[in-house]
């Protein structure tokens, strides 16, 4: 499972977030091993069963205001509650100075206390994005993402296939090139994941007979992008006399990457067979199923009411001796 040092967290984001450390240094050294951002106003109200104390916790001016209303015993009964349990950090925003107690009290259990000029909704809205990002679950994939007229289109098959090089055509033609060879899969949401290219690699990409190529270099900085939505799988194979593909496409075929379920298109390779073009058909024909129409079942169902009539019509000849 992944997690994240508090001390990573602060050098990382700490203008992102607009923190400051509040307290000694040692509580720098503990984990984060949750995306999830916590206001605890029950647990400062008393009830502790279900506190989530693993998540990171964000005081806010409700929290701050409740806490400086109370009388030293009181805070302190409160603060011991609360401190009971092992928590990540805390982070105060609004640059609300907290009091002495929960410093102390913190330093004993050795919790990092930061304060964020951001404001409470400002500050966790940014907290969600950055541990989200990082939490966020991924893969490595060999293949290659193209965005072709604002779709990811990610090429797969075997190595030596033309993976590579239809993405460089496409990028000819005014695509942009996202990763080749190896790209990073996360998934962002439990309905779209995200490609993007790995650090090392960048946008570089290999073509057989030549070798490595920068891309940015030689068409620009218009050619890439740094990550893109992946919509369809583009899976290019040899093309087989024996092997069955698709001639109608009235029912769409599907993929699934890290729980997440794309359109899934399979390409016969040929001599002569024009796959930049047919990728630019691929990218629009699902731009057209997306705003709701599908030339297959349009066709399909247009042929069956032809039919229909037809047939209707003949009955009503055959029947008619006026």
């Amino acid at each position: 499972m992944p997690e994240i040092t508090v001390a990573k967290a602060f050098q990382e984001r700490k203008d992102y977030l607009m923190l400051t450390l509040l307290n000694s240094e040692e509580g720098l050294k503990k984990k984060i091993d949750s995306a999830e951002v916590h206001r605890p106003g029950l647990a400062l109200g008393g009830f502790l069963e279900r506190f989530p104390h693993r998540r990171t916790q964000v005081l806010g001016e409700t929290e701050m205001a409740y806490i400086s209303s109370l009388p030293k015993e009181r805070l302190v009964e409160v603060l011991e509650g609360l401190f009971s349990f092992d928590m990540p950090w805390i982070i105060i925003s609004k640059s609300i100075p907290p009091p002495v107690e929960l410093l102390a009290m913190a330093d004993r259990k050795k919790t990092a206390v930061f304060s964020s000029r951001l404001s409470t909704s400002e500050l966790i809205g940014r907290l969600s994005v950055f541990l989200d990002n990082y939490f966020a679950p991924s893969i490595s994939v060999h293949g290659t993402l193209v965005d072709v007229y604002g779709v990811g289109l990610l090429y797969t098959g075997k190595s030596g296939v033309g993976k590579s090089e239809c993405a460089l055509d496409l990028i000819e033609r005014g695509h942009r090139l996202v990763a080749d060879d190896v790209i990073k899969i996360t998934r962002k949401s439990s309905s779209f994941i995200v490609g993007q290219s790995s650090e090392l690699l960048g946008q570089h990409m290999e073509v057989r007979g030549i070798g490595i190529i920068d891309i940015e270099a030689l068409f620009g900085i218009r050619a890439i992008r740094i990550q893109k939505r992946i919509e369809v799988e583009v899976r290019l194979q040899y093309w087989e006399e024996t092997a069955h593909y698709e001639r109608l496409g009235i029912e769409d075929k599907y993929t699934t990457i890290l729980g997440v379920e794309i359109p899934l298109v399979t390409i016969p390779v040929s001599p002569g067979k024009n796959i930049t073009v047919i990728s630019e058909v691929i990218a629009m024909n699902h731009m057209l199923k997306v705003y709701g129409e599908n030339s297959a079942q349009d066709l399909s169902r247009r042929l069956t009411e032809r039919l229909a009539r037809s047939s209707n019509i003949q009955d009503y000849i055959e029947s008619d001796y006026e």
